[in-house]
């Protein structure tokens, strides 16, 4: 589906944010320019702010404006949407040049895994390992796993998410090129359907320097109008 006009906007002006063309202390235009700018109505341009500023990327004085935050330090462009892709999601961050590589295989589930999924003894379970570059440097690599009846996360309706600062796995250490002893900053997802079944987890690795914080909404899909009406 195509993405929303709100979430567009707030997308140019992260990247432009992140990348130093916005700095900090910058006014960004009023809600009637980007009204008249971008040739959207006033709830989207609110909505734009709102994003911006949920993200920690912009702060709004009061009778002044809107003004790019002195350190922003969130990861994603559209917090909401935590099923989209890593090219998605560094897109978004920045305009350099991002490569995702991702290899997949079937192997034995750990017990750990087995239990954790509900599988049966000796089961397979699908293991896929990403790594993204920027600019040709090492920014991300993930571990993920999921049983071989799901495809992806688009049936998720619940995700559990854990940041931590810890050393990081000889394979995410080697491709991290991280010093020996060194901490990185890591994700652990555990995606759920309706039913309370895990479908998916998956654990990523980031340079501890490359965000300070980390901010995720855990709805992944609106209520459905019979639910907002009651």
């Amino acid at each position: 589906m195509p993405e929303p006009a709100y979430v567009t906007i707030a997308g140019t002006y992260a990247r432009r944010i992140r990348s130093g063309e916005l700095p900090p202390g910058m006014q960004l235009p009023s809600y009637a320019e980007l009204v008249q700018r971008h040739g959207v109505s006033d709830i989207v341009a609110r909505k734009a702010i709102e994003l911006l500023q949920g993200q920690g990327l912009v702060r709004s004085v009061r009778r002044r404006g809107i003004f790019v935050a002195d350190r922003p330090n969130l990861v994603r462009v559209s917090p909401e949407r935590q099923t989209e892709t890593p090219e998605a999601t560094f897109r978004n961050e920045s305009d350099r040049d991002v490569q995702v590589y991702r290899e997949t295989e079937q192997i034995p589930a750990t017990d750990e895994l087995l239990e954790a999924f509900g599988l049966a003894a000796n089961d397979e379970i699908a293991h896929v390992v990403t790594r993204v570059t920027e600019d040709g440097q090492p920014v991300s690599i993930s571990d993920t796993y999921q049983p071989l009846d799901v495809a992806d996360a688009s049936d998720a309706t619940h995700l559990e998410e854990a940041v931590a600062d810890r050393l990081p796995t000889p394979t995410h250490a080697d491709w991290l090129r991280t010093t020996p002893g060194d901490l990185v900053k890591t994700v652990h997802q555990r995606f759920f359907a309706a039913d309370g079944r895990l479908i998916m987890m998956s654990d990523v690795s980031y340079p501890r320097d490359r965000y300070d914080a980390f901010l995720f909404r855990m709805t992944l899909r609106s209520e459905s109008p019979e639910t907002n009406n009651k």
